[in-house]
């Protein structure tokens, strides 16, 4: 018999430094603090493992410079 795997959904964030204009909008938005600014202002992704896939960071970026992949994670 094979053992059960747990599945969960692993989130790869991607943010253009070309596009973005650093306002802030993913980090105040994101209800999972998973941004964090950089010493220039950008955001950076660094608690992903708590991002929920909610994308209201992709959605409401004014400049289009987030893209979230979702891939499975087999644990």
């Amino acid at each position: 018999m094979e053992a059960n795997k747990s599945r969960s959904l692993m989130p790869e964030i991607y943010v253009s430094r070309n596009r973005c204009k650093r306002c802030g909008v993913c980090i105040e938005l994101c209800p999972s603090h998973v941004y964090v600014a950089s010493e220039e202002g950008y955001p950076e992704p660094r608690n992903i493992e708590k991002c929920t896939q909610c994308q209201l960071c992709e959605l409401w970026c004014p400049d289009y410079a987030i893209e979230i992949e979702v891939h499975e994670d087999e644990r």
